[in-house]
């Protein structure tokens, strides 16, 4: 199983980025698929989630109604819209796969950075 993340850069506030994490070695069945961002000193954080079955999604305090985590399963990619980006949206986030029964599999991570 492979996850790459691409689409991360350097953009000024009020900007939007989208997150892709292409995934190859699975089907999005029975998976919850996740973004989360690092920022050094930091624990890892989860950023938002999306449910493979019911298309639930959870999302983190900071980025509910900013941020929208979704999916395309012909390519088997899962994508993070981000918009009203802020300085402290600063981080490097990861792509996470993890099956119901527990297997879990990371990306290699995107730099976000916003700054003026």
């Amino acid at each position: 199983v492979q996850l790459v993340e691409s689409g991360g850069g350097l953009v000024q506030p009020g900007g939007s980025l989208r997150l892709s994490c292409a995934a190859s070695g699975i089907t999005f069945s029975n998976y919850y698929m996740s973004w989360y961002k690092e920022v050094p000193g930091k624990e890892r954080e989860l950023v938002a989630r999306l449910r493979s079955d019911s298309g639930s999604t959870y999302y983190g305090d900071s980025v509910k109604g900013r941020f929208t985590i979704s999916r395309d399963n012909a390519k088997t990619t899962v994508y993070l819209q981000m918009n009203s980006l802020k300085p402290e949206d600063t981080a490097l986030y990861y792509c996470n796969v993890r099956s119901f029964a527990g297997m879990a599999y990371w990306g290699q991570g995107t730099q976000v950075t916003v700054s003026s």
